[in-house]
């Protein structure tokens, strides 16, 4: 499997792609990360405006307690740290999103991501042992991507593109993509269509290791 990272963003042939595709190969699906999906479901930056509204009512509720009562310094300094703190975040949800691009073809996935070096992960379909949904309820969500065999690529190198937790054995992912149902349906199709001698169902749904969240999984492939 072509894992090893590429570099050619600045010269690439169309966008996402390191090279022209082959003649026998065809463009299914192309997408990119919703930057305020990115922002809430990666970077947490509700949870987190959430926290620090509640630490401020601590701290408020504590101020009250003191025989010289000045409330307005302190909170104002708790507060603007809190929205830089979240815009700060914000911006990065933002640069993640914005200089990245899922490629899906009848033969590959590729995931052109990185902010500051940008990277290019060529994988093949042949090669993908699983591919999990995990869908919000505006119709958004992620598809992770199970490699088979001995391959992998470090979380690091894949953050925040790789499924949450998967540390051991990570797994690139598709994150906060418009109409995932319908962008899992078509990873599926694909990769029938290069796979057509393992047996699978369409749709098939499989429990999650997650609470509450449906996993479309492909067979397991040998290596």
């Amino acid at each position: 499997m072509n894992v090893n990272p590429h570099h050619e963003h600045e010269f690439e042939a169309a966008p996402g792609l390191p090279e022209p595709l082959p003649a026998d190969e065809r463009l299914l699906w192309q997408g990119a990360p919703q930057w305020r999906h990115v922002a809430v479901h990666v970077f947490h930056v509700r949870t987190l405006a959430w926290y620090f509204a509640a630490m401020m009512l601590l701290q408020a509720t504590y101020l009250l307690g003191e025989p010289e009562r000045n409330l307005f310094k302190p909170l104002l300094l708790s507060f603007l740290l809190s929205v830089i703190s979240l815009g700060i975040l914000s911006l990065m949800a933002w640069l993640t999103a914005r200089t990245a691009l899922y490629t899906l073809t009848n033969k590959r996935v590729v995931m052109r991501i990185g902010v500051v070096l940008t990277l290019t992960f060529n994988l093949p379909l042949r090669m993908l042992a699983a591919a999990s949904l995990k869908t919000n309820p505006d119709g958004t969500g992620d598809i992770a991507l199970k490699l088979a065999g001995n391959d992998h690529i470090a979380w690091l190198n894949l953050w925040p593109h790789a499924r949450p937790w998967a540390l051991r054995h990570p797994e690139p992912s598709l994150r906060c993509i418009s109409d995932v149902v319908s962008v899992g349906e078509s990873v599926l199709k694909a990769w029938q269509e290069v796979n057509p001698h393992v047996p699978v169902m369409l749709g098939d749904i499989v429990p999650s290791s997650e609470p509450h969240i449906p996993a479309t999984s492909l067979p397991e492939i040998a290596a």
